[in-house]
């Protein structure tokens, strides 16, 4: 676990931290994620960078053995966190499969930024925070990981997509390592 390096122009994205995907999360390890998640998006404010916030509104269409079938979602399901005190300044991406990236738009937005490194968090590890690492790594992104403002409905999951995929996508450390570089590095 080691961070490096921030790039200048480096934006949070936080993952799948809305009320429905909240209800289906470990209650032991929500609150502490949602805490850090909310302070990691005040930190980019504060340093002027890019938050973006990402939630959830259905599945990819194909067939899967554990697919799930959310039918007709509630009206609350989509609603972001409060922790997150979504300010108009931040970037909304609305998701139709688990990774961030795929028909939302995000990398034409990161892009147009001048987006070159993104840090995650989120909800699910091994589900939306991998997937989304793994596009942004295969786009170009450099992707920082911040391990303790996220989690898993599955725990083994969670452990090997942090012990075994992470390293491989980038670098990981915790939320006040991310906090701790921003304050170091110069940004535009």
């Amino acid at each position: 676990m080691a961070i490096t390096t921030l790039d200048p122009k480096t934006a949070l994205v936080v993952i799948d931290l809305q009320k429905g995907i909240l209800a289906l999360a470990p209650t032991q390890t929500i609150a502490d994620v949602l805490k850090r998640a909310g302070t990691l998006a005040a930190a980019f404010r504060r340093h002027g960078l890019p938050v973006v916030l990402v939630n959830v509104a259905g599945g990819a269409p194909g067939r899967a053995e554990q697919s799930r079938n959310l039918g007709q979602l509630p009206p609350e399901w989509l609603e972001l966190a409060p922790e997150l005190d979504r300010q108009p300044s931040d970037h909304v991406v609305t998701k139709r499969t688990w990774g961030a990236f795929t028909g939302a738009g995000l990398d034409t937005y990161l892009k147009s930024q001048g987006v070159t490194q993104i840090v995650l968090c989120g909800v699910a590890t091994s589900i939306g925070v991998e997937s989304t690492a793994r596009q942004a790594h295969e786009l170009g992104f450099n992707v920082t990981l911040a391990i303790d403002a996220m989690t898993d409905m599955n725990p083994d999951a969670h452990a090997n997509s942090v012990s075994r995929i992470f390293p491989r996508l980038g670098e990981t450390g915790t939320a006040q390592d991310v906090i701790d570089r921003l304050g170091a590095q110069p940004h535009r």
